[in-house]
Parts: C-alpha cells; structure tokens; sequence
C-alpha cells in the first residue's frame, strides 16, 4: 500500500468516525477553557501561563506548579481533563482502527493475487508455479 494510500485511509478513517469534529471541538475548547481560568484564577496572571495550566492538566502531566483554586477553575480542569481523556482514546481507536484496514487491506491484496495465480494456472512458468507452492505452503503452516 503506497503512503498517498495510507493517508487517504486515515483521513477517512478519522472522517468515518466523526474524530475530526471532535478534534476541532477539542482544539477550540482548549483554548476558549483558557480564557476564564485566566480571568478567574488570581495567580494566573497571563494567558500564557492559562494555556501552559491547560496543557499540563489536559496531559494529565500536572506539574504543580500552577494550580486552579476557585471553584469554576476547578470544574472547567475537570471538564478539560476528562475531554482529553476521551479526546485520546478516540484518537488511538483511529490509529488502531487504520492499522487493521491495512493489514484487511494487505491480506484482500494477496487473496486476489492468491486467486489470480490460481485462475491463470496454465500460464505460470514453472518458477511461478514453484514460488505459488511455497505461498501455499506457508499458509497451511500458518494455519496449523
């Protein structure tokens, strides 16, 4: 499978699954939960140091050393916590879910391959005859 192929899956696959949308959401949300912990939280002075809040909750990293303290701080790190969680899981189910289409993919290409040889007995070279024996033959073994 060419990488232009490849791409074109994950992209679909991550299209199928709507985890496009969820990213953009997420992406958005991100940093729209930045602005009120900025506003709210009194040792937050800037928006940077919101964002870097942000994403050391979001990554569950959590150094410490900014922390929420208000009440609404502290149910929108949840909030954001919790998301990212999802926002992951979604994610690896992606990537997990491309992986199987290539390797369903791969094995479709080989079956017709497999099958084609096999329609086309009568053709083959007695080098292809022997390279479709030991296919056939690697494949029982597999089996067993």
């Amino acid at each position: 499978m060419r990488r232009r192929q490849r791409r074109r899956l994950l992209l679909k696959s991550f299209r199928t699954l709507g985890a496009d949308k969820v990213m953009l959401v997420y992406i958005i949300w991100f940093f729209a939960a930045a602005v009120p912990i900025w506003l709210l939280e009194p040792h937050i002075k800037t928006y940077a140091d919101s964002l870097w809040f942000c994403f050391a909750s979001a990554t569950s990293i959590g150094y410490g050393d900014i922390s929420a303290t208000t009440v609404m701080g502290r149910i929108i790190t949840v909030i954001l916590s919790v998301y990212s969680i999802a926002v992951i899981a979604i994610f690896t189910a992606v990537i997990v879910g491309f992986f199987m289409d290539i390797a369903k993919a791969k094995a479709n290409e080989s079956a017709q391959q497999f099958t084609d040889d096999l329609e086309h007995l009568h053709e083959l070279s007695k080098e292809d005859l022997e390279n479709l024996s030991k296919r056939v033959k690697n494949f029982l073994k597999k089996g067993e």
